[in-house]
């Protein structure tokens, strides 16, 4: 809106275009200099006298025009910011109509009626309607650039070429050099649409995976929200039996201890009463009265009301209940998973091979852990025995899910994971070592906690150290992932990829360090 009034205000009344050396009358008038020069052109042959077309002011002799610098300035810069705005008109005609072509040796543009009497010379040319001719020509001999250096990669004209920093060098016509850089633009554009093709497929399919994982997270979500309604249905189930049987037994004490006061409050009226007629007879003055009088007695009220026994809370029964229910919910607790889809990650039996460990590694009798030692254990020198200080499960797994729990709190350094059956064992160096060649798959402690496989890294931040480490392998879906299980529980990476042999889960033992299954 602003530009559109900007314009109108730049804009000659004659022709409605924008000022072309905009002149000045007394008036105050501006108006492009060829407009105004016609008009009173054509009052001096009707008239003896000239007016302002816009204000009709009257003016004895002819006005003289003053060009109006500041405008023009103003007008340039509208041009420069506002070049769609700025129409390019036939330079012959008598009155403003647009262009179809520019020539560039004649610097003057056409109409289509003009443009038939122009020369037909391949000096001569034409371009799309322009009025800015300085880029068009040399800055150095000010001639029409025509040629192109393909040396230099520069448009040049005749004299750049036959005496100028150009000379001798392998030039083309621009038209047939811009031909040449359209076709390689072409081979370009095809090879840059082909990469956008290829990046709306990687977006469409990350898109796809986003939606999928969200349908996925909602539908955990849901699950898990109907697991936890479960778990507190049947934990309220105990509750609600255990605080039954809290009220029943308070109810029962409190009753009995009801009953026992009653008997006590019967008791004491009675002895009230006694007590009564004996201070009554112990007020008699006649000794014959107080003789007649049958009152004494020597029947003894029964003690009764002891807080012994009314009972007491068992707690022991109490404690049984509570016991009871909570195992029965631990137990029923598979069930709720498995009903809700969730996998129970029940830890396997994992046991160490004494016929894969290292002569430098003390297997314990439990099978669970792996120390150094400095000291060979001189055992046989078989096949399935690591030359470097690593030792393996006894079991291999070749489908399904499995997960286990390693303690890494005694040690500085660790390296564990799994290795394919297959993997080298007879090397010392670290080609054999978890994770530093393509049939194993490791999680390592030193300087950094880092991921390993074929002996490259991935470094993993971790804040603080980490005394457990679970190790989750799902064979079929080709997923190992490994998790801190000090709070709070994190995942730490996992590796994707297709498994084609046996696994086992792997340890090596470094230096002054013990490993050891949960």
């Amino acid at each position: 809106m602003a530009t559109s009034s900007l314009r109108e205000e730049l804009s000659c009344s004659i022709c409605l275009n924008l000022y072309k050396e905009p002149v000045s009358l007394k008036c105050g008038h501006n108006f492009c200099r060829d407009c105004i020069v016609t008009v009173l052109d054509t009052q001096e042959k009707k008239a003896t006298s000239y007016s302002c077309p816009e204000c009709r002011e009257q003016y004895t002799e002819r006005p003289p025009l003053e060009k109006n610098k500041k405008l023009c300035n103003i007008v340039d810069n509208f041009r420069s910011a506002h070049p769609e705005d700025t129409e390019v008109f036939c330079t012959y005609c008598d009155h403003p109509v647009p262009a179809t072509k520019t020539c560039l040796l004649c610097e003057a543009s056409f109409c289509n009626k003009h443009l038939r009497n122009h020369s037909k010379s391949a000096d001569h040319i034409l371009t799309d309607p322009t009025t800015s001719f300085d880029d068009r020509k040399c800055s150095i001999h000010q001639e029409i650039l025509k040629y192109y250096c393909t040396e230099d990669s520069a448009c040049i004209c005749m004299s750049c070429w036959v005496a100028g920093d150009h000379k001798g060098h392998q030039v083309e016509l621009l038209n047939v050099a811009s031909e040449k850089k359209k076709e390689k633009l072409k081979d370009v554009t095809e090879k840059l649409n082909t990469e956008k093709q290829e990046n709306e497929k990687r977006i469409q399919n990350l898109e796809n995976y986003r939606m999928g994982e969200k349908r996925k997270a909602d539908d955990v979500t849901r699950r898990v929200t109907e697991l936890f309604r479960d778990i507190r249905r049947h934990l309220d189930d105990v509750e609600k039996r255990v605080l039954t049987e809290v009220s029943r037994q308070e109810e029962k004490i409190s009753q009995s201890v009801c009953d026992m006061i009653q008997k006590l409050e019967t008791q004491k009226n009675e002895l009230s009463r006694r007590i009564n007629e004996m201070e009554a007879v112990c007020k008699i003055t006649d000794p014959l009265t107080v003789l007649k009088k049958d009152i004494i007695s020597d029947d003894i009220i029964p003690r009764s009301g002891d807080v012994r026994d009314a009972g007491c809370l068992d707690e022991g029964m109490i404690s049984q209940m509570l016991h009871r229910g909570l195992l029965h919910f631990t137990d029923s607790l598979i069930d709720l998973k498995i009903k809700r889809q969730f996998s129970v990650m029940e830890k396997s039996d994992i046991l160490l091979d004494i016929k894969t460990a290292n002569n430098y590694i003390i297997v314990s009798q439990d099978l669970k852990s792996a120390t150094y030692t400095n000291k060979s254990e001189n055992r046989p020198d078989v096949p399935e025995r690591f030359k470097s200080r690593q030792v393996i499960s006894t079991q291999s797994f070749s489908s399904g899910r499995h997960y286990w729990e390693v303690d890494v709190s005694g040690v500085k350094e660790w390296l564990i994971g799994v290795v394919s059956h297959s993997m080298e064992r007879k090397i010392e160096e670290n080609e054999s070592f978890i994770g530093y060649n393509d049939k194993s798959w490791g999680l390592t402690q030193r300087n950094t906690l880092t991921t390993k496989h074929n002996n490259s890294g991935i470094k993993i931040d971790s804040k603080s150290s980490l005394k457990t480490v679970g190790i989750y392998l799902d064979y079929d879906a080709g997923r190992l992932s490994f998790y801190q299980l000090c709070d709070p529980i994190r995942h730490l990476h996992t590796f994707t990829t297709t498994f084609t042999e046996p696994l086992h889960a792997a340890f090596y033992v470094f230096e002054d360090s013990i490993i050891r299954i949960i």
